[in-house]
């Protein structure tokens, strides 16, 4: 089959590489139609995760129709659209009995750090990722999902991993009504976070970003006020100043490791691999909280310490949740939400490009090229 390899940072291409066999009972095996790029396949793509093997294949967004399923696959069958969480997880573990699918136990062996995520290095795992024509999945019965007939594929691919985190960022967050919820970041996360604080009951939404059309979509998408980070001294300050100088109710992290704003810390973060990726936007988010806040924390970042103001927090007395999101049991809400028609996730994809074409998909998002928010891949017929 043709997949999507790391090569080394900043270097993907397209190869050959085996299909993806039946290894468990209940596995499946999907053919791929759509997968996406995200904005932590950056992370990987720039060097910043440790342990990311080359030859590895990303890709955590899938959407596919089953090829083959194993001997004790029931809730599957050939043929099935369906769509594949980015958590891989056993399902009845002490975590997923729990609901934290992302934290499950049994799907990595360094299940103390992280859960396990498709084609994210081997620090997640080691599972083979979605850009590619087809991807194994195991544990059938309690990950992936058949895709409702109304539900078009692009939106159910923003349903695995985008705007699921997102929506779950505003969840962490605690909002009660006529909270003030700040965003960092004007990504596909940040911004899908952004449009789901309005359902939890925000009363004003503020996001910061540095690039405009970024801003723009914020504005469209959104419904958001934008608050550009060049255009001001200091944008903590300037957030104090746009709430009554109190701070935000709730901080959205979604930027993450390679935040830029403090040349310290991206350099010891983002650039050197001394800490963690840069903590500059989980800085800024403590710094921007009211007294006896909540900061969430959905940005990625790595296992490594960082320079993160602990003192700030406890001393204002912030509430600060995080976890990589467990997408599945968003999804029903989610749905209600698409199939009343008040939202369209796939409203973030902006650009599309064949399989064969990725690394300039990587390239273009990377850079932030032709205003790109969020590819989307195309890899086979439905």
């Amino acid at each position: 089959m043709r997949a999507m390899t790391y090569r080394g940072p900043y270097k993907i291409q397209v190869a050959d590489k085996p299909e993806p066999k039946i290894e468990h009972p209940n596995d499946s095996i999907v053919r791929v139609t759509h997968a996406a790029v995200c904005g932590s396949d950056l992370h990987l793509y720039h060097g910043m995760l440790p342990d990311t093997r080359i030859g590895h294949t990303f890709g955590h967004e899938i959407v596919g129709i089953v090829h083959e399923v194993g001997p004790s696959v029931q809730n599957l069958s050939v043929g099935d659209r369906v769509m594949v969480p980015f958590n891989i997880y056993c399902g009845s573990c002490f975590f997923c009995s729990r609901g934290l699918f992302s934290n499950c136990h049994n799907v990595n062996a360094n299940a103390t750090a992280v859960g396990g995520i498709y084609g994210y290095s081997h620090t997640a795992g080691g599972y083979d990722g979605g850009q590619a024509e087809f991807v194994r999945v195991p544990f059938s019965d309690v990950g992936p999902s058949v895709i409702p007939e109304w539900m078009s594929s692009e939106d159910a691919l923003m349903l695995t991993d985008a705007f699921s985190t997102g929506y779950f960022g505003a969840q962490l967050g605690n909002i009660a009504e006529q909270d003030t919820v700040v965003v960092f970041g004007a990504g596909p996360v940040g911004l899908a976070a952004a449009r789901s604080a309005w359902f939890l009951g925000a009363g004003r939404v503020i996001v910061v970003d540095h690039i405009d059309y970024r801003l723009e979509k914020a504005k469209q998408f959104a419904y958001a006020e934008t608050m550009h980070l060049a255009e001001q001294d200091d944008i903590v300050v300037a957030l104090k100043k746009a709430t009554g100088y109190l701070g935000a109710d709730v901080v959205i992290d979604a930027v993450g490791a390679e935040a830029d704003g403090g040349v310290l810390q991206h350099v010891t973060g983002a650039k050197l691999k001394l800490q963690g990726g840069s903590p500059v936007a989980a800085n800024w988010a403590i710094d921007s909280a009211r007294k006896g806040g909540t900061v969430s924390l959905i940005g990625a970042y790595g296992p490594l310490v960082s320079a993160v103001r602990l003192g700030d927090a406890v001393n204002k007395g912030l509430t600060i949740r995080g976890n990589q999101a467990p997408v599945a049991r968003q999804w029903p809400r989610l749905m209600e939400h698409i199939k009343a028609g008040h939202v369209r996730p796939s409203e973030l994809l902006t650009h599309r490009f064949p399989l064969e074409h990725i690394a300039e998909a990587y390239h273009v998002f990377s850079a932030k090229l032709d205003d790109c928010i969020k590819p989307i891949i195309t890899i086979g017929e439905e």
